[in-house]
């Protein structure tokens, strides 16, 4: 099955595999979404399947949820949780400070609370989502349905006095209609090409009226693991210092997803 997956999806699952190394027997899991967690947590199940692994997840997204009920993972809300032992999500950009750029699943409003409820964040990602300076991927920012184009109008005011390289903002659709979040929310991209600093954009964006939340996480990830196509593994900690390689087994990816007709 390994030689099926593209050289992306290899990377992904190599992350995703190494992570899911991480989990102990009786953890409560935050369970992220997009295409790199859903590798996680087919690895989870794998390891839920063959061990007898007793955890609980909390999922980031309805379908997550449904993916993680159909390998057999408990899935409880993050009320019954309280607080969690450990993160583990995607990202679409990392810098070398570990901030990310989150949301391109439409997903970041429950990834963030998750993420922040976890006493460990672990994001698993292909190597080239590794960016020396974020910006280059579109920074989602969750705004309500109402008023949602003066929203957009007071997001634009805002980016003329920040760091940024471009200003262009845009409303997530599928298909003709506007995207819907879990939160029935809609999501505006912003195209800003560089991001000078991170930190500030962040805190400017959630004080305008209408926003709900937005794509960074600032001090967030404590753990990044970049995965290559030949299984090679990079792990960088935000307190560890310099990277660590490791490398994962491809041909165990075919008992990953036998069970799933893929």
């Amino acid at each position: 099955m390994a030689a099926e997956l593209s050289p992306i999806d290899k990377a992904k699952f190599a992350a995703a595999k190494r992570a899911v190394d991480f989990v102990e027997d009786g953890m409560k899991l935050g369970l992220g979404t997009g295409s790199t967690a859903a590798f996680m947590v087919r690895c989870l199940g794998e390891r839920v399947r063959s061990e007898g692994l007793r955890v609980q997840g909390v999922p980031t997204s309805n379908r997550t949820a449904e993916l993680a009920r159909q390998l057999g993972i408990p899935v409880i809300t993050l009320d019954e949780a309280k607080w969690l032992d450990l993160t583990i999500d995607g990202a679409d950009e990392v810098d070398p400070q570990l901030n990310l750029i989150k949301g391109g699943g439409a997903a970041l409003l429950q990834e963030k609370i998750v993420a922040t409820a976890s006493e460990r964040m672990i994001v698993i990602a292909d190597a080239a989502k590794d960016v020396a300076q974020l910006g280059a991927f579109p920074l989602p920012v969750e705004v309500i349905p109402f008023g949602w184009q003066t929203t957009q109008l007071l997001i634009g005011q805002v980016l003329e006095g920040l760091d940024v390289e471009g200003r262009k903002t845009t409303l997530r659709r599928t298909g003709d209609q506007p995207l819907r979040t879990d939160e029935n929310n809609y999501i505006l991209d912003l195209h800003l090409g560089r991001i000078g600093n991170p930190r500030q954009l962040a805190l400017m964006l959630n004080q305008i009226p209408g926003v709900v939340e937005n794509g960074l996480f600032i001090e967030i990830c404590d753990t990044v693991i970049f995965g290559h196509d030949d299984g090679r593994v990079t792990l960088r900690d935000i307190a560890g210092g310099a990277s660590q390689e490791d490398r994962v087994d491809l041909a165990r990816a075919d008992t990953i997803f036998a069970d799933l007709g893929e």
